[in-house]
């Protein structure tokens, strides 16, 4: 399927291979920052000499990234345990990297305003899915549906009790998955789920991925409060754990959730079985790779202090704080390291009071931030949702379906009758034959790329910069006549919905068309 888009867009990018000699397990300075120490438990004996092979770092960070994180491993607040991340050369596990927490890899940011904070008393909800670089991220819709009472639901790795109704949903996800990075239902419930990490150990048994239990919520849920309770539930009853990339590399995480409706908004933060939830009434809030719930604890699992206490993490006496508790680092002390989760809350409160969709994708398209990523690790699919406290407004949902947002369109959708699966946006279905079916998982990697992707990347890869100049003013401008399209159909809600049927495909199309017109080989 070609050069990912990282080798393309970031030139950046490296791809880096650590040799470590016999009584020296520290990387040379030159190839990675030296507070990154590597452990060789699964290492290979090749002539009397411990070789580690390092094929992929790049699909885990960029340099710049590792840099500016490394140093918060000299401060005083900051404690080093172990993140394994087990790496495979031709399906084979060959090391293990020991990591210092704050070196996780950085993906995926949530967002969402609540009046005051927003014009037109609505609420807005916005993500970016940040993936490796060369993952398919599709838009699909499924309608609701009803089932016997007893049925079984293959998710992506196990197989659980299915409820009796689901609800419609549209999911932006990577396409090897059964699950979903973010996505909406029909009754205007929004997820999004971010990868954390922190002093409770990471189970790689495969249960429910994070993404699964977004899909799962959404499916199952009429509010935020409700798909806070399925997701708790299913979490208590399957755990979480599993690989949460395609291929032979192992990477896996635990999960915080951005929950949002009409109404209100909930955020959800894990440590495997344990947990608790934030209630959002008013204002901002964000959530990124660590976690972010402080005193402000609105629900938990019943034994999260208990087994704080047992574990030496929490004296019981201070006032319980779930993040410094659960984390490896002090999340107060790490406020002004300028992280995205710092970066993004400047973003939001920059524009308090006058937050509208397009500052929202504004926000999602800001590269200074690191909010629009770029490496091997980038952002591969966006969202933002309105969601109007008037019942008689429809709620809206934007998705991408391609990478990098400052060069992809926001696509409209609402939730009407007789929605048409999407063609355009939907990868290839392999069946039973996928290789994420199949055991051992993952042998081979076929090409998910859909229609839209494919021009797309195309447009992108191969024009020159003045041929890419025109097509971003375009989409642009398409993207543009769509947010004021949406705000005439909710400033008129009595008008005629069938025409809204076709409204995301349609505007697929219009993209589409505009790559048509400048890459004759399309």
């Amino acid at each position: 399927m070609g050069p990912p888009y990282s080798k393309i867009l970031n030139n950046r990018v490296q791809e880096t291979c650590c040799s470590v000699l016999p009584g020296n397990n520290a990387f040379t300075a030159a190839q990675v920052p030296s507070t990154i120490q590597a452990q060789t438990p699964a290492t290979i004996w090749r002539s009397g000499v411990f070789t580690l092979v390092f094929r992929t770092l790049h699909a885990m960070f960029t340099v710049k990234r590792l840099e500016s994180r490394a140093r918060l491993a000299t401060r005083d607040d900051v404690t080093v345990p172990s993140l394994p991340i087990t790496h495979g050369v031709g399906g084979d596990s060959c090391c293990v990297l020991t990591i210092p927490p704050v070196m996780e890899p950085c993906s995926c940011d949530t967002f969402v305003a609540l009046p005051p904070a927003t014009v037109g008393n609505r609420i807005i909800f916005g993500k970016n899915s940040d993936r490796p670089s060369d993952e398919v991220q599709e838009i699909v819709y499924f309608p609701e549906k009803t089932y016997k009472k007893g049925e079984k639901l293959e998710c992506t790795y196990i197989e659980i009790e299915q409820a009796e109704k689901t609800y419609a949903v549209i999911l932006s996800r990577p396409s090897w998955l059964w699950g979903a990075e973010m996505g909406a239902n029909e009754f205007g419930v929004c997820i999004g789920n971010e990868a954390v990490w922190g002093k409770e150990e990471i189970d790689d048994t495969e249960a429910l991925l994070g993404m699964d239990l977004v899909r799962l919520g959404l499916e199952r849920a009429n509010s935020a409060e409700a798909a806070l309770e399925v997701i708790i539930s299913l979490l208590e009853k399957y755990g979480q754990g599993g690989n949460c990339m395609e291929g032979s590399m192992s990477f896996t995480y635990h999960n915080s959730f951005l929950i949002a409706d009409r109404k209100e908004a909930w955020i959800l933060e894990t440590a495997g079985q344990y947990w608790a939830a934030e209630k959002v009434e008013e204002g901002l809030r964000n959530i990124s790779n660590n976690l972010s719930i402080t005193t402000k604890i609105d629900r938990e699992h019943p034994e999260t202090r208990d087994y704080a206490k047992l574990k030496g993490w929490w004296d019981g006496k201070k006032e319980f704080n779930f993040a410094a508790t659960y984390s490896y680092f002090n999340p107060s002390r790490s406020s002004s390291s300028g992280d995205r989760f710092c970066e993004g809350y400047k973003l939001l409160r920059k524009h308090k009071g006058n937050m509208t969709p397009s500052t929202m994708m504004e926000i999602l398209s800001d590269k200074k931030s690191g909010i629009n990523m770029e490496g091997g690790f980038m952002t591969t699919g966006s969202m933002v949702s309105i969601l109007p406290q008037d019942l008689n407004q429809p709620c809206v949902h934007f998705f991408t379906g391609t990478p990098d947002p400052a060069r992809s369109v926001f696509k409209p959708f609402i939730f009407v009758p007789q929605i048409q699966p999407f063609i355009k946006t939907v990868s290839p279905c392999f069946g039973s034959n996928d290789p994420v079916k199949e055991k051992p998982r993952f042998q081979t990697k076929p090409d998910r790329r859909h229609d839209l992707y494919k021009k797309h990347e195309t447009a992108w890869t191969t024009l020159e910069p003045s041929q890419r100049k025109e097509i971003l003013e375009k989409t642009k401008i398409l993207e543009k006549q769509k947010l004021n399209e949406i705000e005439l159909i909710l400033n008129n809600p009595s008008s005629d919905k069938s025409s809204l049927v076709l409204l995301f495909p349609k505007c697929v199309n219009e993209e589409l068309s505009i790559y048509e017109l400048h890459c004759t080989n399309l």
